[in-house]
């Protein structure tokens, strides 16, 4: 394997900011959503998602409620977050001085928070917890910390009914522990490491059976011993299923004998599932730094490694470790440009230069246009079907309805009536209408290839902080009531005054 530090031509769009406990989950096959996490003594609530097709970094715009009325899930890190089909499931955490029992869901089709109510045997507030899925239906959460002691505890959650039921596990059973690493592996949860009673970082690795429900076994801990070099005690590391190995890196420890001192890694330590096994994994080039309480996420045959902590950085770089052969390894050292560790908005052309670069391959202007102005694009995205206004039916019949016989006098009519309107006095049957026009100006606007030369000379300049965050919609349906503001608000800085 081979490390690679990444370069402005491996992403376009907003990277996130310099972070550490944060999650960064692998949503179905399409995306990695980034949450929370801690930086520069704050903690975080954004949500920032790698588009893994279009190598595109993005901000969705989410909606949502909660029991107190806000948008989603107050800022935390070392929370637990785990994927269930377009869901993410985010459990507790700490926010300041406080450990959180919350528990929310993001669809993320239509990137909306909803806080849940939950019952059954609900697990206390914690941090440095971890979880992991059973199948597609529900999670498991084991230990953590709820700020007077270490948790041993195990919580089986199923995601459909929202029922919590404490597992009773009879026989001998680890320590109690946080800053742990759990993974299922088919039908075992595999427990590594964490801190324990009085601070001590351990280096056990347990399993857990009974999980499965229909396999009626009875639930029960096995501590395993494993041949091979296996990793050294810590806690604050990953642990990440890759193929027939899980790739364990970085984490923090302790050194020293009569005098305990702080030692973070940079390792990586595999799990082999086949020889069952610890081994060391080899790899080329020069590790990332040191670091703890990072992500790492598996992307097809790549691992990607973000943020982290090393007892005095916040790190924001981003890391691929890839096999020998991927094309990214070829990559010399010295060509790099690496993606900074601060805290940076990818500027327009910016964007479109390191775009240009990621493919030689033939794009519609559609797709072009959305990489240039950091829009989410999916598949069906470059079937938009954006036409010219005199071909805009629904345009046509609505301005048609207001008294002026000429087409095109009646279509700058209704573009003004829309920018002296407020959002309560948008129609239903508007809503479709507007967001093609929408669409429309911003494409005449950028690459002017859906209207002609004269529609073009009266689009005034964009400002630069436009979102444009509706562009990639393929219908007014997908729109909430809170995105008409929004809407409204970006479509009149599109008409000239």
């Amino acid at each position: 394997m081979h490390w690679i530090r990444a370069d402005g031509s491996d992403f376009g769009g907003n990277l996130p900011i310099p972070r550490s406990g944060h999650t960064a989950v692998m949503v179905g096959k399409s995306k990695v959503v980034v949450f929370g996490g801690f930086a520069d003594k704050r903690f975080l609530d954004d949500i920032a998602v790698y588009d893994i097709e279009n190598k595109l970094w993005f901000t969705p715009q989410c909606t949502g409620s909660g029991s107190d009325e806000q948008h989603g899930p107050p800022p935390r890190a070392f929370h637990v977050s785990v994927s269930i089909d377009c869901n993410l499931f985010v459990f507790g955490g700490r926010s300041g001085g406080k450990r959180l029992g919350d528990f929310w869901m993001l669809d993320t089709d239509i990137w909306q928070w909803s806080e849940l109510t939950s019952f059954g045997d609900l697990p206390s507030p914690r941090e440095f917890a971890a979880a992991s899925a059973i199948g597609n239906r529900k999670i498991v959460m084991y230990g953590g910390w709820d700020g007077k002691k270490w948790l041993s505890d195990v919580y089986i959650l199923d995601t459909i009914s929202l029922e919590w039921t404490e597992l009773s596990v009879s026989g001998s059973a680890p320590p109690p522990r946080c800053g742990h690493s759990v993974t299922m592996v088919e039908k075992r949860l595999l427990v590594y490491g964490g801190r324990g009673g009085g601070g001590l970082i351990m280096g056990d690795l347990w399993a857990l059976k009974g999980l499965i429900e229909e396999d009626n076994e009875t639930p029960g801990w096995t501590q395993l011993k494993l041949p091979g070099q296996p990793p050294s005690p810590r806690c604050g590391h990953t642990v990440t299923s890759g193929g027939h190995y899980l790739l364990l890196f970085g984490g923090h420890g302790t050194g020293g004998w009569l005098s305990r001192y702080d030692i973070y890694h940079n390792d990586c330590v595999i799990l082999d599932r086949v020889s069952v096994q610890w081994k060391r994994l080899l790899t080329t080039n020069e590790p990332p730094p040191v670091r703890a309480y990072h992500s790492m996420t598996c992307i097809g045959a790549r691992y990607l490694l973000f943020g982290g902590f090393d007892g005095k950085t916040t790190f924001g770089d981003l890391w691929w470790l890839v096999p020998e052969d991927d094309p990214i390894a070829k990559r010399l050292p010295s060509s790099i440009t690496p993606v900074p560790d601060i805290k940076q908005t990818v500027t327009r052309s910016d964007l479109s230069q390191s775009i240009h670069k990621e493919s030689e391959m033939e794009e519609s202007p559609i797709v072009e246009l959305q990489k240039r102005i950091g829009v989410p694009i999916s598949s069906s995205i470059p079937h938009m079907n954006i036409v010219d206004e005199v071909d805009d039916k629904e345009l046509l019949e609505l301005s048609s309805r207001l008294p002026i016989s000429d087409p095109g006098a009646s279509i700058e009519s209704l573009r003004h009536h829309w920018k002296n309107s407020s959002a309560s006095s948008i129609q239903l049957r508007e809503l479709g209408p507007l967001l093609s026009d929408y669409q429309r100006l911003i494409a005449n606007h950028y690459i002017g290839n859906f209207a002609p030369e004269s529609a073009l000379s009266t689009c005034t300049p964009l400002g630069e902080g436009i979102q444009h965050q509706f562009f990639h919609l393929k219908s007014a349906s997908q729109l909430r009531l809170g995105d008409v503001p929004r809407l409204l608000s970006e479509y009149k800085e599109l008409i000239p005054n």
